[in-house]
């Protein structure tokens, strides 16, 4: 019995190892990361002066920064701050730099990222592998070193690379791997968040072990609506393609199956709990998309559920996956580090 807890132990360092040396070598996203994001919730809205506490602005993310070291939000693990699309002017600069809308960020990202960094937070930032954002603005097609450069001046700590407008699967991957070893070469720490495989697979399967070696997280599924059908959709996707993705998870990479709503209108208090369960289960990134000024106690409970949370961040980085759906029962498992975690999520001391 000891021989055989022995050679469990191996193995399972051995597989985490070689997840490890597999993984971006930035040292980063040893866990999933955690923080606030602002698409589901705020998507493009730029019209200030018609919706002011709804505008993609700078006021928006100072607010929920300080909402976020108020409310016990960064104590609970969320560190990031992450602007999504529709921050930017609609043309570079006249060196060719991506700027800032000057109306509804004055102040510019740099002096934001100071500021959310005074707060002991990290900043994340959008742009796009193509020569547009999804939404039209610009994106960083043949300005991949530029545009890292740019994020690392600014203090950005986070960047968010979408995948519209790419033109061909080369030029998707190219752009993908470019600004891995852009952001790399920068010097700063910058997870780097992909949606590279989402973007291949309605024509190619994905080579996770590639995408891995240059992405911290990596998106899989369509986008996260504020509904039960969305959250099911990714829940059942997930499950389908198992076999494919979990393997490939672990420290330093992350399936990322989207946002969390919770705190939203669209969920009902079961489906919010089963999400942020399913979320801890599958070692996702823990992204809040919702307006953290105006949360309801029971939503702020579950997102900031210690236990739950100890689950997700659990250092051997395992993903969970479905072992059994019968009818509508679902039966998902997760193999914890040993001594980590909740006690009803520990292993028993013959796993260890």
């Amino acid at each position: 019995m000891a021989a055989a807890r022995g050679a469990l132990r191996w193995v399972l360092a051995a597989a985490a190892a070689l997840a490890a040396a597999l993984a971006l070598d930035n040292g980063l996203a040893r866990t999933p990361p955690m923080g606030w994001l602002h698409w589901e919730r705020f998507l493009c809205g730029t019209d200030c002066a018609a919706d002011p506490r709804r505008c993609v602005s700078e006021w928006l993310f100072v607010e929920m920064a300080d909402v976020m070291v108020a409310e016990g939000w960064r104590d609970a693990g969320y560190e990031f701050v992450c602007i999504d699309d529709c921050w930017m002017a609609p043309t570079r600069d006249e060196r060719g730099r991506l700027q800032a809308d000057p109306k509804r960020f004055p102040s510019g990202i740099r002096r934001l990222a100071d500021y959310v960094h005074s707060k002991g937070l990290k900043l994340g930032i959008y742009s796009d592998v193509g020569n547009k954002t999804c939404a039209g603005f610009p994106g960083s097609y043949n300005h991949y070193d530029l545009d890292a450069q740019t994020f690392a001046s600014w203090g950005v700590d986070l960047l968010k690379f979408d995948g519209c407008n790419s033109g061909t699967l080369e030029l998707l991957a190219e752009g993908y791997r470019r600004m891995s070893l852009a952001l790399n070469k920068t010097g700063r720490s910058i997870v780097y968040s992909c949606e590279w495989p989402f973007y291949l697979r309605p024509l190619q399967q994905p080579n996770y072990t590639e995408i891995k070696q240059y992405c911290n997280h990596w998106r899989n599924f369509f986008d996260v609506y504020d509904s039960w059908s969305s959250i099911k959709s990714i829940l059942d996707w997930t499950a389908l393609h198992q076999d494919s993705i979990v393997k490939i998870a672990g420290p330093g990479g992350w399936n990322d199956p989207d946002m969390l709503v919770i705190g939203n209108f669209g969920l009902s208090w079961d489906q919010a709990v089963t999400q942020m369960a399913m979320w801890a289960i599958m070692a996702a990134p823990l992204f809040m998309s919702n307006d953290l000024r105006r949360i309801s106690p029971e939503a702020k409970w579950l997102l900031q559920n210690k236990e739950t949370i100890a689950i997700n961040q659990d250092p051997l980085g395992k993903q969970g996956y479905q072992i059994t759906k019968v009818y509508f029962l679902l039966g998902r498992t997760r193999t914890l580090s040993c001594g980590s975690g909740p006690w009803l999520a520990k292993p028993m001391p013959w796993q260890c």
